[in-house]
């Protein structure tokens, strides 16, 4: 393990324990990281060393039959996702690569990574996040032990399932060593079912429609006319409203005819075949359109509210100040570019999310910003008070990722 300029590379999970029992007894903090690709995600580092997870990498059990794969932490999400495709199996959370879009290479991300940050892509609405995925692990807490949680098989209830705890910390609590993943049967094909020019609220309207159908769409999503115009399609520089289908194709094909039929009361039809289909999923997923050049110095938040509510946020943001949507989950996740701004579109953003109910996360903005003002969502008293004695729990000296996701925490 090389500790030069206190950054620290482990090989395996021992290792990772006697990181994490040197900066404990040199009163030192580490900054998690994989391949870095969520680096600029959080406040800024408060950090003295960096402890580097991305030597412990290697599937280290598949069983396809049984639909689970395990793995260590710092295994890149495309070896995994390769190695599940061979079999025509996915990992079915459909986890975002925010490489690109924080200006930094696709294909970095890690699998321990995903689950920390507990991310999910466009599938989210009907097979969930990471963390409905997660079955097992094993981690350093900040106390510097070696702990597990969960198992190998996909029901498994004995204790407490720390793996929920873990999705969503973003390191703050343990240094995941070593992951168990549910995987899914990979969809034979896919289309999608195109809606072409309407505004938000009619959008929203038209993807309720579609969820509350008997067709099974696995995505819907909105753009609107200048997100879509970067967006190539059968649609130009028109507003369009995606909802993707998967599944065999006889089905498929079924549900299409199905969905269009209901669909063409809300506005003109077009089709997107599998490879289209697929293309433009993987540019949703991603938030492309925000990752342009021109666009990465503008500020991008990540907002989660009721799929009915979306519309009216988005307006409630924009009647502040100039923004771009792009709405996926039906409208249950927004992602908002405000124009640049001293606070990154902050005031504008909670506002609407108070009034709307939900939570927002800053994804991408300059170190300064991102010190400067909330990164995640403020907490209530409450709440705050219970995430600052779990953190006591897992990590009292907060040794790991202090003050990423909140000041003190």
């Amino acid at each position: 393990m090389s500790d030069a300029a206190h950054n620290l590379k482990p090989r395996d999970g021992r290792e990772v324990e006697d990181a994490v029992q040197w900066a404990l007894a040199n009163a030192k903090a580490l900054e998690l990281v994989g391949h870095g690709s969520k680096r600029q995600i959080g406040r800024p580092a408060q950090t003295d060393a960096t402890l580097d997870l991305s030597g412990l990498s290697g599937i280290t059990l598949y069983e396809p039959e049984e639909l689970v794969l395990s793995a260590r932490a710092g295994t890149p999400l495309a070896d995994i996702e390769a190695a599940v495709a061979a079999k025509n199996q996915m990992l079915a959370f459909e986890p975002i690569d925010y490489g690109p879009l924080l200006g930094a290479a696709a294909g970095r991300g890690t699998i321990g990574g995903a689950l920390a940050a507990n991310l999910s892509g466009p599938r989210r609405i009907k097979a969930g996040a990471a963390r409905d995925h997660f079955l097992g692990f094993t981690a350093v807490s900040g106390r510097g032990e070696i702990f597990k949680s969960g198992g190998r098989v996909v029901k498994n209830v004995t204790g407490y399932d720390l793996g929920k705890l873990m999705a969503g910390s973003w390191g703050t609590l343990a240094a995941l060593t070593e992951v168990t993943v549910k995987v899914l049967p990979r969809p034979e094909t896919e289309e999608t079912v195109v809606i072409l020019g309407l505004g938000e609220t009619a959008a929203i309207r038209a993807m309720s429609a579609a969820m509350a159908s008997p067709c099974d769409v696995s995505a819907a999503a909105h753009l609107p006319a200048g997100v879509a115009e970067r967006t190539p399609g059968p649609w130009g520089a028109q507003p369009v409203t995606a909802l993707r289908l998967e599944g065999v194709s006889v089905s498929v094909v079924h549900r299409r005819r199905t969905l269009r039929a209901e669909m063409r009361p809300h506005g003109a039809l077009a089709l997107l075949a599998e490879q289209e289909s697929r293309a433009f999923w993987r540019k949703v997923r991603d938030v492309e359109p925000f990752c342009a050049d021109a666009a990465k110095t503008r500020p991008v938040w990540r907002v989660s509210t009721a799929p009915a509510k979306g519309a009216e946020l988005g307006a409630m943001i924009v009647a502040q100040a100039p923004a771009e949507m792009i709405y996926d989950w039906a409208g249950g996740l927004v992602w908002v570019a405000p124009a640049a701004a001293d606070d990154a579109g902050a005031q504008a953003v909670r506002q609407a999310v108070a009034a709307c109910r939900g939570h927002a996360t800053l994804v991408r903005a300059d170190a300064a910003t991102r010190a400067a003002i909330d990164v995640f969502e403020p907490q209530e008293a409450g709440l705050a008070a219970l995430t600052r004695r779990v953190k006591e729990g897992f990590d009292p000296k907060r040794v790991l990722n202090p003050g990423r996701m909140w000041a003190g925490v």
